[in-house]
């Protein structure tokens, strides 16, 4: 099955464009879900109670491929501010895109004491094709709370180091401090969310 992870980021937008974080990914999984496409997600830094300033989405089967090209670029939420109603703007922006977190890695740098895994039935779509043994693996990275789910093949040692490749990816964005100018912009840089220039709008 192909497989397409998606970086769902804030910005450096405020709280209002977190909550539309969370509303876009609960979209996804729903779009997902009527596409038939496997569906997984991986939240990155809760500073509060409101929303993570990122996600990874990642998507699989079919049409994850089309799905993603729908939702590529910026997104528009118009909604009143939950937490500041006196505050004019209705307008929040969240970017998406496609990101490569399965690339080969000579060493993935991961402590085995931080890491739990577990296998389970892959669930995702199929058919007539779907495994029908516990070959998926989730990887948890126990001191960020990192979740990453692995069903893209049919072997559980594969999916095993594709779940670690992940991780291992997922970890070396979200330490802006530690990434290259480029990953740094992709999480921070607000100028990244084109306004105007949306790809959907969804009114709340």
């Amino acid at each position: 099955m192909a497989g397409v992870d998606l970086l769902v980021t804030s910005g450096d937008g405020p709280v209002e464009c977190r909550i539309a974080v969370a509303k876009l990914v609960d979209i996804l999984r729903v779009e997902a879900g009527n596409r038939g496409c496997g569906f997984a997600v991986s939240f990155g830094p809760l500073p509060d109670r409101h929303g993570p300033k990122s996600a990874i989405v990642s998507l699989d089967g079919e049409g994850a491929a089309v799905l993603a090209g729908d939702y590529t670029g910026s997104i528009k939420f118009m909604f009143k501010s939950p937490v500041r109603p006196g505050h004019k703007r209705q307008n929040w922006f969240v970017a998406v895109q496609p990101v490569d977190l399965a690339v080969e890695q000579v060493d993935n740098g991961l402590d085995p004491a931080d890491l739990r895994f577990e296998t389970l039935r892959a669930g995702g779509p199929g058919g007539q094709h779907q495994n029908t043994t516990d070959s998926a693996v989730r990887v948890v990275h126990i001191p960020t709370g990192l979740t990453v789910l692995a069903r893209d093949e049919r072997s559980q040692h594969r999916n095993k180091a594709l779940a670690l490749r992940r991780l291992s990816g997922m970890l070396d964005m979200l330490e802006h401090h530690k990434a290259d100018a480029a990953r740094r912009e992709r999480f921070l840089a607000n100028r990244n969310l084109e306004r105007g220039n949306e790809v959907k709008t969804f009114k709340l």
